[in-house]
């Protein structure tokens, strides 16, 4: 079963997510902010990461940008799931290592496209 790691500050977001990621056959783990996502995926790294960027104690920015240059072998897919969709957003996401991105508010359909996309759906 692959594992996914939700981190977003928001409680509705994460359930949202939950659902629709087990309904894809995830198993889903939560974390608030990219500090306790850090500590996360030092006890268990998932298959998927989906990453808020603006979170209190450390952004999902700070959060890929360290996850990266950790240098663990096996590297989840990380998506950036946020508001902030100008191109300087994106193209910072990107650079700082995340696979895809989707725009908040997003349904089912289009997070299990992104999915696919990154090749964990």
């Amino acid at each position: 079963m692959k594992t996914c790691l939700i981190v977003d500050d928001s409680r509705v977001v994460r359930k949202f997510s939950r659902r629709s990621l087990e309904a894809l056959g995830f198993a889903v783990s939560e974390a608030c902010d990219g500090r306790e996502a850090l500590e996360r995926c030092e006890e268990a790294m998932p298959d998927l990461i989906l990453l808020d960027w603006n979170m209190p104690v450390m952004t999902g920015i700070e959060f890929i940008r360290l996850l990266r240059q950790g240098g663990h072998a096996n590297q989840p897919k990380v998506v950036f799931c946020t508001t902030e969709n100008d191109v300087a957003h994106i193209r910072t996401a990107m650079d700082a290592g995340a696979d895809e991105y989707v725009m908040k508010p997003f349904d089912h359909d289009t997070l299990h496209m992104k999915l696919q996309l990154v090749g964990v759906a």
